[in-house]
């Protein structure tokens, strides 16, 4: 994706904070999107798969820090060309036939590109992380023309998050280096969370079954 072309008012202001505007244009782009099908589900099915959003920014920092450990300099277009992460959307749900659910509803409407799918359901990272994560590109409509930014979109289970959640935290204390017992437990929580969020599933699946047979 080329960077973008903006207006000519644009070219006197910082490009640190244009660009960061736009990617948090993006991200509230992408946030009315996935409130909008909320309240679809909600209002259709009496049912709302979205337990909750979270949404986020890198800093400056952080940015600055993937880009030398990726190998590029820290200059705007290495930025925005070979960070896709720089707006993130994390969308939390109950179970896992909705994750699959909600990133087809999201990749089926007509402006919004999906550029990179990356699977952790079907296929674990090696520590056990699991989640379905996307990178798509959507447009922002300024005052005199279109621009289109990257927003990565990570849906996951809230069991998925919990075990996610402290998986960070042990990387960022540990540096990324944590001991191998912590390791091994990781993972042997990781397999847990899949067999729960299955067993949860197919749960549901039951209840949803009584309820359609008692209307019968």
């Amino acid at each position: 994706m080329p960077i973008p072309q903006l207006p000519k008012e644009y070219d006197q202001l910082d490009q640190w904070n244009t660009l960061m505007f736009l990617y948090n244009a993006a991200l509230q782009e992408i946030q009315t999107r996935v409130n909008i099908l909320s309240d679809e589900f909600q209002h259709i099915n009496n049912y709302n798969p979205i337990e909750h959003v979270k949404a986020r920014i890198k800093t400056a920092e952080s940015i600055v820090k993937k880009l030398k450990r990726l190998g590029f300099e820290a200059t705007i277009d290495n930025m925005y060309l070979e960070l896709h992460d720089i707006a993130g959307i994390r969308i939390i749900c109950s179970f896992t036939s909705d994750i699959y659910y909600l990133a087809d509803a999201i990749s089926r409407q007509d402006d919004i590109k999906v550029l990179m799918v990356k699977d952790y359901i079907a296929n674990p990272k090696p520590n056990g992380y699991r989640s379905y994560h996307m990178v798509v590109s959507v447009p922002i409509y300024l005052s005199s023309g279109q621009v289109e930014m990257k927003v990565e979109i990570q849906i996951r289970t809230i069991a998925m998050d919990f075990w996610a959640s402290l998986e960070h935290k042990i990387h960022y204390k540990f540096e990324g280096d944590a001991p191998a017992h912590m390791r091994e437990n990781l993972k042997e929580c990781a397999d847990m969370v899949a067999v729960l969020d299955e067993r949860m599933m197919a749960l549901n699946a039951s209840l949803q079954q009584a309820g359609e047979e008692k209307q019968v």
